[in-house]
């Protein structure tokens, strides 16, 4: 919980004339995402990160839906924390895509914590090789409400391709491995930060392919997602994978509600960006978890108390990202 109850909160919807802030809760919700992600162990990073090194509190890491979730769950009290993706970031706050009509005003970015990569993966012998070969095909788009099916879409429409061109399947990242490798499905998206384990596991025991974007259809999807940014995943990033992959690119941020305390804020910035060689340990991804990402990455205002710390440090806040 934030330090605004969730009764409290219904309370104030409610149009109550008097509010009186709760206890500020010392046991902090991370909503993250499946288990075969990187938002699950990243978010467990953290949460060992501030139960060393943050006092008097505590936190635990929540599987979820991932990013459209993630985001409801802030605005709606139910966690403190949550990991999700700047594109569904930036349309949250501006009420577009799926939050037509709905802004969430109320988020607001901690931390920036590293790109996540769009991988579409195929097997080997599937005969799929390029972003037009998945019309008439069973593919996976992701899990209903995330960042993934959110980035999937993006990238079809900006290249002609709709729903109804294939048959989407709604899986998270271990139902696609999983779909994949007995054959009921042809392709499937993962927007995550490479490697990811889901798809190691799969690469494991199939021969895979992961399908590279033409410069085209990236120029195309960056003109219709503006938070997208050209990522060439490595050789070598899964079994097999012998060439590099041009593909999309987003940045994942950490996010909070505007009504959270604004010390505990700063307090696991600072934690965070002091001890990053822990997250590190627990997953490469944290590699580009650094101060300047934050400013560099940020589609929304920063919290105040991340502000604080990266002030602190020295780094200049622009005004675009001043709550």
């Amino acid at each position: 919980m934030n330090r605004i109850s969730c009764a409290a909160a219904a309370a104030l919807a409610l149009g109550a004339v008097t509010f009186a802030p709760a206890v500020q809760a010392t046991e902090l919700s991370i909503a993250t995402g499946g288990t075969g992600g990187v938002y699950f162990p990243y978010g467990g990073g953290m949460a060992e990160v501030i139960n060393r090194h943050v006092e008097g509190f505590t936190a635990s890491a929540e599987v979820t839906g991932a990013s459209v979730e993630n985001v409801n769950l802030i605005a709606t009290f139910e966690s403190d924390m949550a990991l999700a993706l700047s594109d569904t970031i930036y349309a949250a706050f501006n009420g577009t895509g799926p939050f037509e009509g709905a802004p969430v005003e109320e988020l607001r970015t901690m931390i920036a914590i590293y790109p996540n990569a769009v991988q579409i993966v195929t097997l080997a012998d599937s005969g799929i090789t390029g972003l037009q070969d998945l019309r008439g095909q069973r593919v996976s788009v992701g899990a209903p409400g995330s960042g993934t099916e959110v980035s999937a879409q993006t990238i079809l429409a900006a290249n002609g391709i709709t729903y109804d061109d294939f048959d989407p399947q709604r899986l998270n990242f271990n139902e696609t491995a999983d779909a994949l490798r007995d054959g009921t499905i042809v392709a499937g998206f993962w927007s995550v930060g490479p490697p990811t384990s889901s798809i190691m596991n799969l690469a494991a025991t199939r021969a895979i392919r992961v399908i590279a974007l033409t410069d085209e259809e990236i120029e195309n999807s960056i003109a219709a997602e503006p938070t997208f940014a050209p990522y060439t995943l490595r050789a070598g990033t899964y079994e097999g994978m012998t060439d590099p992959v041009p593909s999309i690119s987003t940045p994942n941020m950490v996010v909070v509600h505007a009504e959270m305390d604004e010390d505990l804020v700063y307090q696991i910035t600072r934690a965070i960006f002091e001890n990053v060689e822990e997250l590190i340990a627990i997953h490469p991804a944290a590699n580009d978890t650094v101060p300047e990402f934050t400013v560099a990455a940020s589609p929304i205002p920063l919290h105040p108390g991340s502000i604080r710390y990266l002030e602190e440090i020295g780094l200049e806040i622009p005004d675009s990202l001043r709550p």
